[in-house]
């Protein structure tokens, strides 16, 4: 029978704990002289779950173009979101390393490329004279760094520079290896390739790196290619510079075998595809499929000239202008471009509600019809040149398989609808109450559908899409048109639409406290995934912060939105640091919130949470851990925020309890958290007082921890005395 201690008395300057709840947010009425009187009493949807509903139901041919996300990098984490579709999302790009020392946590291992794939790349791989210099360096330095633009076909580069030095396998890395675990994953003999390694200011590749895993690499007789994207985050370290290929060259290649290339070279299609600029190498690859089916019929000379961005634009046009199309067929088109990639029963569905619209716009005087039967859905879908398979989808209970719905061209959305808001201005009435309609739809993946289009139209027409939808939303009194709202301005600036960022900033001190909420808001939405635009969202979130008179709904959005910056995993470290800057040299008001979020970051223990981050990277970093360290003081420190500090280091204590490196790294923040004997007692008291997340006893790693505190010998304040 285990019996626990009694509970010692608290310390002084620790409020006495109470029931611990989930973090909500209440949006009280409130009169502070700002524009609360309307401010509607309602709980609010929690930051972070906001965040991954954008994230899970946005199309994925957005999520590909705005990145920039690092080269569709979420703070280096590959994404690749369809709704509709289950696939991996990782928010703030985890980061995992080695260390060796006392419970060292397990490093991701490296997986073997198949042969066969490598076999089947080197048939249509060009090389160039960039190859055959780099493959000269890396067989006498062991170590290469390939740098070159987004999509320049580097990582396909890399794995045959291996190849050609004929390893006897090839393996590669986990992406989300850090610069300093380099020598750490080296262990097997052979080629080792690491795509695409994120990094920052703060997360620089050293040379010292570099000649670690060097020497490790001659101890196994192996060989290692980096590739990064084209970075100033190269530090003593000389690249090799990569550049694609002409398309022309990998045309050819993937056409090897075909008894007459020189013909289909010269055929039209051909060569209006090469002279329309650079292609990447993956289009070039795409199109030599076509071109390698080429038979000379009417209907194969029509399907080359059918690829590129040019025929899309110009389908998109004959759709929309066909008098012999019916408003219904222009209605699914339309429909199933902002449902692309999404279950086929959305699109059909709500394409029929928007034909409503349509019918009352074209015929006021008429009641509008639905035929209760029509198309079956693989003719619809192929008069819309689109595809359908069933493919599993994401619910909040499981996956379950769906028939899903896609245009062949995953360009074709957005010429669509781009078309339809420029190019055909009469059908705006009935496309706005539509995709009100949408917003206010109970299903996550229909609201997130209807802020993503909304988002395009702005991107042709901000002042329109925001007179006409975006401020109606972003001003109403219910929560969930603000969320929408939010949710489209963070996908536009994703867009780059034009002026998004200024429009946040100024929304951010607006004198409508709707307009307020929802620029905070979609600055915590956008950041994770536009890593770089974390500081101009911090400052315009603590000008927000230094003006004063927001309710305590507005309060809690902005810590809310504040927490959601150190989610950025490559820009974590950064973030801390402008968070200390905060603490010395600004207002109070301002001096509460980097604590606040901060203390609410770290009370969460998701995956590739503040805890996580620290345990495999932030502890390795001297400027991350001393900031870390002073917030982590400071907090525990303010009477104001000491029992929500409390709190989140129970959760970092759980987490450490669960895994290794948390405990280790735990082991290493402590000591640094004690500078006087009253932190020592703080700290001392919560770990002995502590029980498991379901009241049972004292966790063991509470006393593993007790002994790594070290009472100061002095107090600075000669006042206690």
């Amino acid at each position: 029978m285990t019996v626990s201690p009694p509970a010692a008395p608290a310390p002084d300057g620790v409020p006495p704990a109470e029931p611990r709840e989930p973090h909500q947010t209440a949006e009280p009425r409130h009169a502070d002289g700002g524009d609360h009187g309307d401010e509607p009493v309602e709980r609010t949807q929690e930051a972070r779950a906001a965040q991954r509903e954008l994230v899970a139901h946005t199309p994925g041919f957005i999520l590909g173009e705005a990145a920039s996300f690092g080269g569709s990098l979420v703070g280096g984490a590959q994404h690749g979101v369809s709704g509709g579709t289950a696939r991996d999302v990782f928010m703030g790009g985890k980061t995992e390393i080695h260390h060796h020392g006392p419970a060292a946590s397990t490093a991701y291992a490296s997986g073997e490329i198949p042969g066969q794939q490598l076999d089947a790349l080197a048939a249509v791989f060009v090389e160039t004279p960039m190859f055959t210099a780099a493959l000269a360096r890396l067989r006498e330095e062991r170590v290469l760094v390939l740098a070159g633009p987004h999509s320049s076909g580097r990582y396909a580069a890399a794995r045959m520079l291996l190849r050609r030095l004929g390893v006897p396998a090839v393996h590669a890395l986990s992406s989300e290896t850090s610069p300093a675990a380099l020598g750490a994953q080296l262990s097997a003999p052979g080629g080792h390739v690491l795509r695409d390694l994120p990094l920052s200011r703060n997360r620089p590749l050293r040379d010292t790196h570099l000649n670690v895993a060097r020497d490790q690499l001659k101890k196994v007789d192996g060989y290692l290619v980096v590739t990064v994207e084209n970075t100033p985050f190269l530090l003593g370290v000389t690249p090799s510079r990569w550049e694609a290929p002409e398309a022309a060259a990998v045309l050819r290649a993937h056409l090897t075998g075909h008894r007459d290339i020189d013909g289909l070279l010269a055929l039209s299609p051909v060569r209006d595809f090469l002279s329309r600029g650079a292609h990447r190498p993956v289009e070039a690859a795409k199109f030599a499929a076509e071109v390698a089916g080429y038979d000379g019929s009417e209907e194969a000379a029509a399907r080359l000239a059918d690829f590129g961005q040019a025929a899309v634009e110009q389908q998109c046009q004959e759709w929309l202008s066909d008098p012999e199309a019916t408003l219904r067929d222009k209605a699914f088109l339309i429909s199933l471009a902002v449902f692309d990639q999404a279950p086929y029963v959305l699109a059909a569905e709500l394409a029929d509600q928007l034909f409503v619209h349509f019918q009352r716009l074209q015929h006021p005087e008429q009641p509008p019809e639905i035929p209760v039967f029509g198309l079956a859905a693989e003719t619809r879908l192929e008069r819309a040149r689109a595809v359908g398979e069933v493919r599993d989808e994401a619910t909040e209970w499981g996956s379950v398989p769906q028939f899903t719905a896609y245009f062949r061209k995953e360009t074709t959305p957005r010429v669509l609808l781009t078309e339809v808001w420029t190019g055909h201005p009469s059908a705006r009435p009935a496309l706005v109450a539509w995709l009100k309609e949408l917003a206010r739809d109970g299903r996550p993946v229909v609201r997130t559908r209807a802020a993503a289009a909304t988002a395009l139209l702005a991107t042709a027409d901000l002042p329109s899409a925001v007179a006409l939808l975006i401020d109606g939303w972003a001003v109403s009194k219910a929560f969930g048109p603000r969320v929408t709202a939010a949710n489209t301005l963070t996908l536009a600036q994703l867009l780059d639409a034009p002026v998004v960022l200024r429009l946040l900033t100024q929304w951010c001190t607006d004198s409508h406290w709707a307009r307020r909420w929802t620029a905070i808001r979609a600055f915590g939405l956008l950041t994770p995934l536009r890593p770089d635009l974390a500081g101009p969202a911090l400052s315009a979130l603590a000008a927000r912060a230094r003006a004063g008179g927001s309710s305590q709904a507005e309060a809690d959005n902005l810590i809310d939105s504040t927490a959601l910056l150190l989610s950025v995993g490559v820009r974590r470290g950064e973030m801390l640091s402008e968070l200390v800057r905060l603490l010395q040299h600004d207002t109070a008001s301002v001096h509460a919130l980097a604590l606040a979020a901060f203390v609410r970051a770290c009370d969460n223990d998701e995956e590739d949470a503040l805890v996580e981050w620290y345990a495999t990277t932030g502890m390795y970093e001297a400027d991350s851990a001393r900031d870390l360290a002073t917030l982590w003081r400071t907090a525990l420190g303010d009477r104001t925020h000491t029992r929500g500090a409390l709190f989140a280091l129970h959760t970092w204590v759980y987490v450490a309890e669960r895994r290794a490196d948390a405990a280790y790294a735990l082991e290493f923040l402590l000591p640094a958290l004690v500078v006087t004997a009253d932190d020592h007692k703080r700290l001392s008291h919560e770990l002995l007082n502590l029980r498991a997340p379901d009241g049972g006893p004292r966790p063991p790693i509470a006393d593993r921890l007790l002994g790594v505190l070290i009472p100061s010998t002095t107090d600075p304040d000669p006042s206690r005395s």
